[in-house]
């Protein structure tokens, strides 16, 4: 079963006006994975698409979406894969890819449709392309490993960089995630913006009863959502995204845009946030 969400832009000053509920429902992603189902959201911020995938055991496809209006989703578009479940698999263009957790899958423009099975629970992050790369499965270890932030600050944590270009080439996607240490609570402090990018997060590995507060928003003007694990937040280029947690967490990160810099973010100190 295929489901698909479509969420539009919305301008700053819009989300200033906002209340609760208005901010969930445009930023938040709550209900991504269910069983024996594909769960997509189409965004219009650089038409960057997000979804997830629980086969349970059968196999679903991925292959037609109304949506982009193509024969198959990944005619005009690239695709990244993470497995944040137990033991998968995923099928595309004539090959078969065993996939632990962790792991991540690279699918290029023009893959065809996209079979998964097994075990796993899949988190999908897909934006528009131009030309096709070669499919790639990048494992744990196959992935850059940087480590960062401190105890003093509470944001010791590790970043596992996958789709990214001192890994692979991909067209727009960049993707990895970000686990942290025990005792830290904070990731992406001191905060950012990039104008030229949209980012999304999916926040797992939290207790049922764990929240992580995400703070979004310009810099001057910040709001925050609660999130649940399994849970994604959609981020506008002119927004922040930060957030604390209570408990350990991971959360995948994703950006499509201009270019694939995983650097070119503009700082926004502490101070400097209202």
């Amino acid at each position: 079963m295929l489901s698909v969400e479509t969420r539009h832009a919305v301008h700053a000053e819009h989300a200033k006006v906002m209340d609760t509920q208005a901010l969930r429902r445009h930023f938040l992603a709550e209900d991504l994975f269910r069983t024996g189902e594909i769960r997509l959201v189409y965004t219009h911020y650089d038409r960057f698409t997000l979804g997830g995938v629980v086969p349970a055991g059968e196999r679903l496809v991925l292959d037609k979406v109304d949506e982009t209006r193509t024969p198959n989703f990944l005619d005009r578009r690239e695709l990244g894969i993470v497995n944040i479940g137990e033991t998968g698999t995923v099928e595309a263009s004539g090959e078969v890819w065993k996939m632990e957790r962790g792991d991540v899958l690279y699918l290029g423009m023009g893959s065809g449709p996209v079979t998964f099975g097994g075990q796993g629970r899949f988190y999908l992050a897909s934006a528009p392309a131009h030309q096709p790369y070669p499919n790639r499965l990048i494992t744990v270890g196959e992935a850059k490993e940087m480590k960062t932030g401190s105890v003093e600050t509470s944001n010791k944590r590790t970043i596992r960089q996958f789709i990214h270009p001192l890994v692979m080439e991909s067209c727009q996607l960049v993707l990895g995630y970000t686990t942290l240490e025990d005792g830290s609570v904070w990731n992406t402090m001191p905060a950012h913006v990039h104008d030229r990018r949209m980012e999304a997060y999916l926040y797992f590995g939290m207790d049922e009863t764990a929240r992580v507060l995400h703070l979004m928003g310009e810099p001057q003007e910040t709001r925050h959502l609660f999130v649940a694990n399994e849970q994604a937040t959609i981020s506008p280029p002119w927004s922040i995204h930060s957030g604390a947690g209570i408990g350990g967490y991971t959360f995948i990160w994703a950006m499509a845009g201009d270019n694939v810099d995983y650097t070119d973010m503009d700082i926004i100190q502490p101070e400097d946030l209202r």
